[in-house]
């Protein structure tokens, strides 16, 4: 292998063609952070700005393929998991990246789309809490699917302390549980990581243009790893950068437009 010029990044995760998540949404955040970008998809999506009208997954032994070739030939500085799809390719993932031995894991467990249509079967949970949180150095579960997760109902800021903690208990390294469902007037995340404990406290923008918002939070969390930066400082930056990229979030198609990781070449 030859000595890197960038810091590199990879995205294991669900083709959008729409464009607004999924790997189109990290391979633009990793770009924005100056991290050359490389993928495994694990399902390529039917959808656009008002639905997701089907997807097809890919062979958990592809997806297993493709980190390999990734990791063995360009190198792999940090990665990030999005839509899994299904319990066989999580399980793939998670042999895959352990044997690899891939440094830093965001992994952000993606089960349903902006417009709720389901993105990870229900007997993937399982597998999804047991083979791959162990090997998270962060997970940044919404509050829904913090609930999944944990098993435990999360509707107050005293419950994302609950099952943050209930997260580490199950194997990850760090936890950010993302608070933009509460009811409040904040859009605040909470990080733990067993000796540490942060609100980031961020704005409600008035927008319903936020279709790729998990996506790029973990892609920008995983491209500043990549560069070597320390894990709370570079949640720090990722939610700082996706607060913008939702203030520049784009109103294209009919439906939920996406969050626009490419905001500052647009300003």
């Amino acid at each position: 292998m030859t000595e890197p010029s960038l810091p590199r990044a990879l995205s294991i995760a669900g083709s959008d063609s729409g464009g607004g998540a999924g790997i189109q949404a990290d391979l633009n955040t990793f770009g924005a952070f100056g991290v050359f970008g490389t993928t495994a998809i694990t399902a390529v999506t039917v959808q656009n700005t008002v639905r997701v009208s089907g997807f097809q997954e890919i062979a958990p032994e592809t997806v297993a393929a493709q980190i390999r070739a990734v990791a063995e030939d360009i190198g792999v500085d940090a990665a990030k998991t999005g839509m899994l799809a299904s319990a066989p390719i999580v399980e793939a993932v998670a042999d895959t990246v352990a044997a690899l031995e891939i440094p830093a894991l965001v992994v952000d467990p993606v089960f349903v789309s902006k417009h709720g249509n389901r993105l990870l079967a229900e007997d993937a949970v399982a597998s999804l809490r047991e083979r791959i949180l162990p090997l998270a150095t962060l997970v940044t579960p919404n509050l829904p699917e913090s609930a999944e997760l944990a098993g435990v109902p999360v509707a107050s800021r005293e419950d994302m302390r609950r099952v943050g903690e209930r997260l580490l208990d199950l194997g990850a390294r760090a936890v950010l549980v993302k608070g933009g469902h509460l009811e409040d007037a904040g859009a605040d995340d909470l990080f733990v990581d067993g000796a540490r404990e942060e609100w980031l406290e961020g704005e409600r923008l008035a927008t319903r243009h936020t279709h790729g918002t998990g996506c790029v939070l973990s892609a920008a969390i995983a491209a500043e790893l990549a560069r070597g930066t320390e894990l709370l400082d570079a949640v720090r930056s990722g939610k700082a950068f996706v607060t913008e990229a939702i203030r520049h979030a784009l109103a294209i198609g009919e439906g939920i437009g996406p969050v626009d990781p490419l905001w500052r070449n647009r300003r």
